[in-house]
């Protein structure tokens, strides 16, 4: 969160004292949405920058290593996401979630990613199956006990899942990750993706309708 930090302008002539006096003037962090938060943002408050960047840094690393299956990448595209955020400031509206305009923002800065860098898919580095800290979500639980053969067998099947949700056709593709690996509902997944709610749902139907084709031999 640091580094993140310390590259937004500096807030200037504030003092310690200043600052101190600011973040106690915020009130209550927690009983404020997240749109509030930024809107805080907007008008000058960088306390709320922070506390948006500790909540959501960890979820949008994990969101951008899945679009590109790079650690290093991933971590440089977040730090890279919230600067955009911290610039577009002045201009954010509390129209919707602030967690979609979030995204929205990812989802660009990760598929143009991809489309500049034409990047191969690599399925070992991709680890769909890996459980969100945030979420919970998961396509299968490990059974720790486990023998040999069900690992065996387990670990077939999550490569099954990775090769071919990340074949996907770009917009299910990333329909699916909000969706089943960020928490996302059909109209958040919607406004990101400047789709209706119904078009939404036949997007992830499609989608999940085609792994389920792709996956029968492992269901």
């Amino acid at each position: 969160m640091a580094t993140i930090a310390l590259d937004r302008p500096l807030s200037g002539a504030l003092s310690q004292a200043d600052e101190i006096a600011s973040r106690m003037s915020a009130g209550d962090w927690k009983s404020m949405t997240d749109a509030e938060i930024m809107l805080r943002v907007r008008d000058g408050d960088d306390a709320g920058y922070d506390i948006l960047i500790e909540k959501y840094r960890k979820p949008i690393i994990n969101f951008m290593f899945r679009m590109v299956h790079n650690q290093a990448v991933a971590e440089e595209l977040a730090q890279e996401v919230f600067l955009r955020v911290y610039r577009s400031r002045q201009t954010y509206r509390a129209e919707a979630k602030f967690t979609t305009w979030l995204y929205r923002i990812a989802t660009n800065l990760g598929v143009n990613h991809a489309r500049d860098t034409k990047y191969e898919r690599a399925a070992q580095n991709v680890y769909l199956d890996q459980p969100d800290p945030e979420t919970g979500t998961t396509p299968d639980v490990a059974d720790m006990t486990a023998s040999v053969e069900e690992n065996l067998v387990r670990d077939e099947r999550m490569r099954a899942i990775r090769q071919h949700v990340m074949a996907l056709p770009e917009r299910q593709r990333t329909a699916v990750l909000m969706h089943k690996y960020q928490g996302l509902d059909y109209k958040e997944i919607g406004e990101v993706l400047k789709l209706s709610e119904s078009a939404t749902k036949s997007l992830l139907f499609r989608a999940y309708q085609t792994l389920r084709e792709r996956l029968k031999d492992f269901i």
